[in-house]
């Protein structure tokens, strides 16, 4: 059986350009970003990604592997072979040596093209910035071209998704933006049966993790939701680009949510409406008379979700009671789209008193209300 990352057991990517920006339009010099996309480890993303940057390096381009994970997959470290390596900046924490990205080290010697591996990656305490894909930001603001990799369950809004299909819930994650943003998606795309095929072959995780990975996140049904996933989402940040044909309706989603654990999920699913639908994303929550440090935190948390989808938070003034401070925003912002959950009686009811969905209903016009289970 060729090996996991071998090119004669892999699929050739599906390559989408996403379309340039209109004439006319000044924009500042910045660096191209393509990123390679996946389902799940171990399809052959970091294997593409190498493959190019040897391409490129056959071409003239001054390039360089600023981060490459191989995991210890031997076809991967034989397609690192050769290529130009930069050291990664050494980082102490509690007596231990991290190493990371080393930006400004790159920023200073400006090659034309770096790779930087596993997008979704948490930096090391003390690290300049906390996620590998805020790095790779600052060398795509410096013209720098940089070729990334990520799996889909990585993406924030479908944090909630994943871990409903797969059981497993992902800690690391990137804002949607990231990949809306990127120039150029690649795809890399394989069956679960060739996916679990190479794992039982021992060319994705060492012989002690393989039948633990394939009886848990690497099942059959998991494996073809992802890919399923991954698919549809990279038509859709495609599709998300594309000019829109004429003026039509401008849509706006507003989601509304009480400092409560559940309503991570309502704010994604409101980013996932507002992506498909090109529409401005709001989330609002009402002021009450009480807040505990618990409810602040996840107040934070929640405004902190909202910017990486992309949309704006809002605390409103609850005075005159939640139905109508609702009512009120929904007519202020026009909005066309409204994402609640149902209703708790248990917590904050002082505020959420009544059925709040009713009022809301009764008092808009032209607005479509979504109803978000609480299971």
């Amino acid at each position: 059986m060729p090996d996991a990352e071998s090119p004669s057991n892999q699929r050739s990517p599906q390559r989408l350009t996403l379309p340039s920006q209109p004439d006319g339009f000044a924009v500042p010099v910045r660096g191209v970003h393509k990123v390679f996309i996946g389902m799940a480890a171990g399809v052959g993303k970091t294997y593409r990604a190498l493959s190019e940057l040897r391409e490129r390096l056959g071409r003239g381009e001054d390039v360089l592997i600023g981060v490459v994970e191989t995991h210890g997959r031997p076809e991967t470290l034989r397609a690192a072979e050769g290529l130009p390596l930069f050291p990664r900046r050494v980082i102490l924490h509690g007596g231990t040596e991290l190493t990371e990205l080393d930006v400004p080290g790159l920023l200073a010697r400006r090659p034309e093209v770096v790779l930087v591996d596993e997008l979704a990656h948490t930096n090391a305490p003390g690290s300049e910035r906390q996620k590998r894909w805020q790095d790779v930001e600052e060398l795509l603001a410096a013209g720098i071209t940089v070729l990334s990799t990520v799996n889909v369950q990585h993406l924030e809004s479908l944090n909630d998704t994943v871990a409903r299909l797969t059981g497993v819930r992902v800690r690391e994650r990137i804002p949607d933006a990231v990949l809306s943003e990127a120039t150029e998606l690649v795809l890399v795309d394989l069956t679960p049966h060739d996916l679990r095929a190479r794992m039982k072959a021992g060319h994705v995780y060492g012989p002690e993790k393989i039948d633990q990975a394939l009886g848990n996140f690497f099942t059959s049904p998991n494996l073809t939701a992802l890919r399923e996933i991954a698919l549809r989402q990279v038509a859709s940040v495609v599709e998300q680009a594309a000019p829109l044909g004429g003026p039509g309706v401008h849509e706006v989603v507003v989601v509304a949510i009480a400092a409560e654990e559940s309503a991570g999920r309502l704010i994604r699913r409101g980013g996932q409406l507002a992506a498909r639908l090109h529409a401005a994303l709001h989330v609002v929550t009402i002021r009450g008379p009480r807040i505990t440090a618990d409810q602040s935190r996840l107040l934070d948390t929640y405004r902190a979700l909202t910017a990486a989808l992309g949309g704006e938070f809002e605390v409103l003034d609850g005075e005159g009671g939640v139905a109508a401070a609702l009512i009120g925003y929904i007519g202020r912002s026009r909005a066309t789209q409204v994402v609640m959950g149902e209703t708790s009686r248990s917590r904050w009811a002082e505020l959420w008193h009544g059925d709040i969905i009713k009022r809301v209903l009764s008092g808009t016009r032209n607005v479509d209300v979504h109803v978000i289970s609480r299971d």
